[in-house]
C-alpha cells in the first residue's frame, strides 16, 4: 500500500507546484481585464444551462439555512447509518478478480494409491472440458495439495481469456461446483481461484480458522460441530478440516515379557522396522563430481505387505537372531492422516470457501458466534488463520490510518486557519460522505476490500478540500464586514461551480475504472465505485 500514498503525495505536490507557477502564468495571458466603457460579456453563470442550477440551489441553500435543526439532525442519521451500510454492503479481504483460471482440489478416500488419485483427476478434468463452456485446458497433479499425500490432487483449469467467453470466472466457478456436486460424498471436492496470497504448504481457501489444544479426540469433537456448522452457514461453501481421520496403518504391539525372556531391546525392535520401512542414509557413493546417498531399505515387496516383516529377525543379548514374528503382533487400524502443531499444542484448521454473493466478514462472525457458544474448555483456544487473520491485520492498520490522517489533517488545518474551530467543521464534513459510499458499493453489487478503503481515504481528501474552500472564502467574506447569513449564501452560490467542476471531473475520470474490464477490473471497480458514490455528496 506504500504505492499509494507515494503516488498521491507525490501527485499533490505537483499540484502544488502547477497551483503556483503554471496556472498564475496561464491567467495573466488568457484573463484579460475590461477596459473604460466596455460592456461585460455574458459568463457562463448566466446561461440558460447554469442559471436553473444555481435558483435550485439557492432555494434549496436558504431553506437549510432556515431549518438548522433539521439539517443537523438529519446530518447526524446520516453519519450513524455508516454502521448499517458496512455491515450491510459485507466485507472480503481482496476483491474476485477474473484472472481466467481456477483450481479444482480432490481428496480422495484414506489409502487411496496415486495411481487411483490420478484417475479420478484425470475424470473430473474430462468432464470440466467436456461440460462447462469456456474451459481452454486443464492439468490434474495427483499427490500436489496442502500435504502431498497420495490420496490429494489439483486440477489446474484455464479459460479462455474474458472477451473470448460469454461467463464470467465467478459464474463458471459456481456452475464447476454444481457439476462436481454429483461425485460421491467420499470425494472432498473445492473449486476456487487463485490467490495471490497463497503461503506454501497451506491450502488455498478464503476462509481459515484454528482450533487448538492439547486432546486431539476434544478438538475432533469441536472440530465436527463447527464443521457442521459452516456446512449450514449460507456464506460459506466447500467446507473442509485439516484433521482427516479413516487413514489405514499398521501397529505393532510388542510382546515385552516374550521379548524379556529372548533378550531383545524394545529399541532393537523400533531401529530394525525404522530401517526397513523408513530406510536410513548409512553413506554416500561419489562418481566423478556427483555424489548419492547410500540408503538401506527392505524392498517395496516386503514393505508393502505388513505379514513380509514379521519374518524379519532382530538381534538378542544371547547374540543369536529371533524372528520378529516371536516378539511383536501387527494390528490393522486407522488413525489421523495428519497431526497438526503449533507452539506445542495439537491444532485442527477449518476450511471454506465464499459462496457467490458471500461476505468474509459476515462468515467469520458466525463462526466466532458459534465458538462462544461452544465454550470451550480450559486449555483450548479458538483463533482465525491465513486469509482471513490477514483481513484482520488490514482492518487494524487501516483503522490506524484513518486514525492517523484526521490527527495530521487537524494540525495542518489549526495552522491554516488560525484557529481550533474551523479545523472541526471542516472534518465533521468528511463522515457524510462514507455512507453514500458504501451505498454505491451496495447498489453496484460490490464488496468492500482492501482497496476500496484506499478509496475512502482518497474521499476524505475530496470532501475535505470542498470545506476548505468554503470556510476560507467565507472568513474573507466576513473579514470584509458581510453579515454572517449573507456571506454563507454568497459563498455557497460562488464555490458551486468550482466544486461541480472538479467533482464532475473526477467523476468522469472514475468512470472508466467502474466500467472497465479485464484483468485487474474489479480492483479498479472496487475503489472507482466508492469514490463516485461518495463524490455525489461532495457536489452538493
Amino acid at each position: 500500500m506504500s504505492s499509494f500514498g507515494l503516488t498521491a503525495s507525490a501527485a499533490i505536490a505537483v499540484s502544488l507546484i502547477v497551483a503556483f507557477t503554471l496556472t498564475p502564468m496561464l491567467c495573466s495571458r488568457w484573463i484579460r481585464a475590461r477596459e473604460n466603457g466596455e460592456r461585460a460579456r455574458e459568463t457562463s453563470k448566466e446561461s440558460r444551462f447554469y442559471r436553473p442550477i444555481d435558483s435550485a440551489y439557492t432555494r434549496m441553500l436558504e431553506w437549510a439555512m432556515a431549518h438548522r435543526k433539521t439539517i443537523v439532525i438529519a446530518s447526524v442519521l446520516v453519519s450513524l447509518s455508516t454502521v448499517a451500510l458496512f455491515l450491510l454492503a459485507g466485507i472480503n479481504f481482496i476483491p474476485d478478480e477474473d484472472e481466467s483460471q481456477f483450481e479444482v482440489t480432490l481428496r480422495a478416500p484414506e489409502g487411496t494409491s496415486v495411481a487411483a488419485t490420478q484417475s479420478v483427476l484425470e475424470r473430473i478434468a474430462r468432464d470440466l472440458r467436456e461440460r462447462l463452456p469456456g474451459v481452454r485446458h486443464t492439468m490434474a497433479v495427483a499427490g500436489f495439495g496442502a500435504q502431498r499425500q497420495p490420496n490429494e490432487g489439483t486440477i489446474f483449469v484455464k479459460l479462455w481469456p474474458a472477451r473470448q467467453r460469454g461467463f464470467s470466472q465467478a459464474e463458471l466457478i459456481s456452475r464447476a461446483r454444481d457439476l462436481l456436486s454429483t461425485y460421491p460424498a467420499e470425494f472432498v471436492i473445492s473449486v476456487q481461484p487463485p490467490s495471490p496470497l497463497r503461503i506454501a504448504g497451506t491450502r488455498n481457501a478464503a476462509i481459515q480458522y484454528v482450533l487448538s489444544g492439547p486432546d486431539l479426540e476434544k478438538l475432533d469433537e469441536y472440530s465436527r460441530r463447527l464443521l457442521e456448522h459452516m456446512r449450514n452457514d449460507p456464506n460459506m461453501v466447500d467446507v473442509d478440516r485439516s484433521l482427516i481421520p479413516g487413514k489405514p496403518e499398521v501397529r505393532v504391539e510388542i510382546d515385552r515379557r516374550r521379548a524379556a525372556d529372548l533378550g531383545v531391546r524394545v529399541a532393537d525392535i523400533a531401529q530394525t522396522l525404522n530401517l526397513l520401512i523408513a530406510g536410513d542414509e548409512v553413506t554416500t557413493y561419489n562418481e566423478g563430481t556427483r555424489q548419492y546417498d547410500v540408503v538401506v531399505q527392505a524392498e517395496e515387496r516386503f514393505r508393502r505387505a505388513p505379514s513380509a516383516l514379521l519374518e524379519t529377525t532382530v538381534p538378542s543379548a544371547t547374540g543369536a537372531p529371533v524372528l520378529l514374528a516371536n516378539v511383536v503382533n501387527l494390528k490393522h487400524t486407522t488413525g489421523t492422516a495428519v497431526i497438526d502443531r503449533l507452539s506445542r499444542q495439537r491444532q485442527v484448521t477449518l476450511f471454506a470457501n465464499l459462496a457467490p454473493r458471500g461476505a468474509e466478514n459476515e462468515a467469520l462472525a458466525s463462526i466466532g458466534r458459534f465458538v462462544a457458544e461452544m465454550d470451550l474448555e480450559p486449555g483450548y483456544t479458538s483463533a482465525v488463520s491465513g486469509r482471513s487473520k490477514e483481513l484482520g491485520r488490514a482492518g487494524y492498520y487501516f483503522g490506524l490510518a484513518f486514525a492517523l490522517s484526521f490527527i495530521f489533517r487537524n494540525i495542518v488545518l489549526a495552522a491554516q486557519f488560525e484557529s481550533f474551530l474551523h479545523p472541526i467543521t471542516i472534518l465533521h464534513t468528511v463522515p457524510m460522505a462514507v455512507p453514500f459510499a458504501l451505498l454505491s458499493t451496495f447498489l453496484a453489487g460490490q464488496k468492500l476490500n482492501i482497496f476500496s478503503a484506499l478509496g475512502v481515504l482518497l474521499l476524505f481528501g475530496i470532501v475535505k478540500k470542498n470545506s476548505i474552500l468554503q470556510i476560507a472564502h467565507t472568513n474573507e467574506l466576513r473579514s470584509q464586514g458581510l453579515e454572517r447569513y449573507e456571506a454563507i449564501t454568497l459563498v455557497k452560490r460562488h464555490r458551486l461551480r468550482p466544486i461541480l467542476m472538479t467533482t464532475l471531473a473526477l467523476v468522469a475520470g472514475m468512470t472508466p475504472l467502474a466500467l472497465g474490464s479485464g484483468p485487474g477490473a474489479a480492483t479498479n471497480r472496487s475503489i472507482a465505485l466508492l469514490v463516485i458514490g461518495g463524490n455525489r455528496f461532495a457536489c452538493c
